[in-house]
């Protein structure tokens, strides 16, 4: 199994000089089963250029797994070319909007709506194929097996792990670890605290000993205490779960976009000095477009 980088940053795309090495493309990550299968996680602005790829294999079997659908996670798709070439199949997995009560197919399709671009989903030329799946449902795609944990964001955000061959990859999509809402000496503080450290061993237990973990790790320390609740991660915090989950390797990605390439590397790299990263914790890694890992 390999996986390639193809969006790294968070929010919004930040293309331009001080973004060029890491990359200014929101998130979207193609990973490649033993079989060649395809199965790309979130569909940001790389998705466009991953597209650009994938000409010579069509027509093609392509497996989108949506991490939630926020913005950035899925402002590429009407710009993903494989669906305009009759012959392509494109399986669309997520989680259906349990608030408004919509299928994954009715919140996708929205952007291709016409206040917002020039055709519509029913004009699209592949065969387009939408699933709404189940928190902790497995889904195989070919020699990959695809599970899902439900992780904390501010709208319904599923993780995914991957396994094929004996190694396995995890995706976060958002994440932020979350907090107690009740003051200590609140009544209902500890009730409340053993559901979150049971909910954080969970969790873990999801990331447990995958050899590549893409966690989501957006602040600075400094940066998180006034943004809390945001639903993003923190470089401690990642760092901590990775050491917790026993992870070989921990790719460290939904940058900052109002962060420079020199000032990211900055704060990477005072991280692992506070954390004393050293060579027997897990080998941590900046996200970077482009980047190719062959487990």
């Amino acid at each position: 199994m390999q996986f390639t980088f193809w969006g790294v940053r968070g929010s919004i795309a930040v293309p331009g000089p001080s973004t060029v090495r890491y990359g200014g493309n929101t998130t979207c990550i193609e990973v490649r089963g033993d079989n060649n299968e395809l199965v790309i996680l979130d569909a940001g602005t790389g998705i466009f250029q991953l597209a650009q790829t994938l000409f010579a294999e069509f027509p093609i079997d392509i497996n989108i797994f949506i991490s939630h659908t926020h913005w950035d996670h899925i402002q590429g798709l009407p710009m993903f070319t494989p669906m305009f070439v009759p012959g392509n199949n494109i399986n669309l997995y997520g989680a259906r909007d349990i608030v408004e009560n919509r299928s994954v197919k009715d919140v996708l399709s929205r952007q291709m709506e016409y206040s917002y671009f020039p055709l519509r989903e029913n004009e699209l030329k592949s065969n387009m194929h939408y699933f709404d799946i189940q928190d902790q449902q497995d889904v195989q795609i070919g020699s990959i097996k695809v599970s899902n944990f439900l992780l904390n964001h501010p709208v319904l955000n599923f993780g995914y792990r991957l396994e094929c061959g004996g190694k396995t990859v995890v995706f976060t999509g958002d994440h932020e670890w979350p907090l107690n809402i009740y003051a200590e000496g609140d009544p209902e503080y500890s009730d409340y605290q053993a559901f979150l450290d049971l909910r954080r061993q969970q969790t873990l237990d999801f990331f447990r000993g995958a050899d590549a973990l893409i966690i989501d790790t957006a602040y600075a320390d400094s940066e998180y205490p006034s943004r809390q609740g945001w639903g993003h991660g923190s470089f401690d915090a990642s760092i901590r779960a990775a050491r917790d989950a026993g992870v070989k390797k921990a790719f460290l990605t939904h940058h900052e976009p109002t962060r420079s390439d020199d000032q990211l590397e900055q704060v990477f790299e005072q991280a692992l000095k506070r954390n004393g990263v050293c060579s027997d914790d897990p080998q941590f890694f900046l996200a970077q477009e482009g980047v190719q890992i062959e487990l």
